[in-house]
């Protein structure tokens, strides 16, 4: 069988400041492709993501593409910008929620093919040295909160990559060059997390 995936996000789903390969989109469908080998065929994700982006901007774009009618698995990662530019949590919650509406049609309809990723704590990075930490790491929380609500009243899946972001961030190995984006090491346990998740839904079919 082939299967479509869809990446939807923002700087993280791209991969900013690491190559391509290094994203946690392309390092997952990789971790498929060698744990199937030749039983199933996994295409090379369909990234529609862009630094910098909000929700409502997500929104926008999206409603003026044409993709395909329907992927086997879409993941969506999107947040931060939100926080970064002080917009209320009540804000993020509406405009989330029909984004998320919006990936469960591009999955066929089918929830659990949907992988909502944590947003993360970019304050635990070297870029926020100079901010409150800790008034970042409490909002951050409220949105995780709010998103893995939205995320499991929908019956998709939530994937806690937060904890881990923050226990590495403060390590060079695990942050790109720009002390704000994580490197591809930290990518890979984000593929890791979502490939498993992802094995449990094609082990059902």
């Amino acid at each position: 069988m082939t299967y479509h995936y869809l990446a939807l996000g923002d700087s993280y789903t791209i991969g900013e400041q690491v190559p391509l390969h290094d994203s946690f989109p392309y390092q997952t469908v990789q971790l498929l492709r060698n744990y199937f080998a030749r039983q199933h065929v996994f295409l090379a994700p369909e990234i529609i993501a862009k630094t910098g982006w909000t929700t409502d901007e997500k929104n926008d774009h999206i409603s003026n593409i044409t993709l395909l009618e329907k992927y086997d698995f879409v993941s969506l990662l999107i947040g931060v910008n939100n926080h970064y530019r002080g917009r209320s949590v009540e804000n993020y919650k509406e405009e989330f929620a029909h984004l998320l509406k919006q990936a469960i049609v591009y999955a066929g309809g089918i929830s659990n093919h949907v992988f909502v990723i944590s947003i993360p704590d970019w304050g635990k990075t070297p870029f926020a040295a100079e901010r409150d930490v800790q008034k970042i790491a409490k909002e951050i929380d409220e949105y995780n909160h709010a998103c893995k609500e939205i995320s499991l009243a929908h019956h998709c899946h939530f994937i806690d990559i937060t904890t881990s972001q923050r226990a590495d961030s403060h390590l060079e190995e695990f942050i790109a060059e720009d002390k704000l984006h994580p490197s591809g090491k930290e990518y890979s346990k984000w593929a890791k997390m979502f490939f498993e998740k992802i094995v449990e839904e094609v082990s059902k079919s």
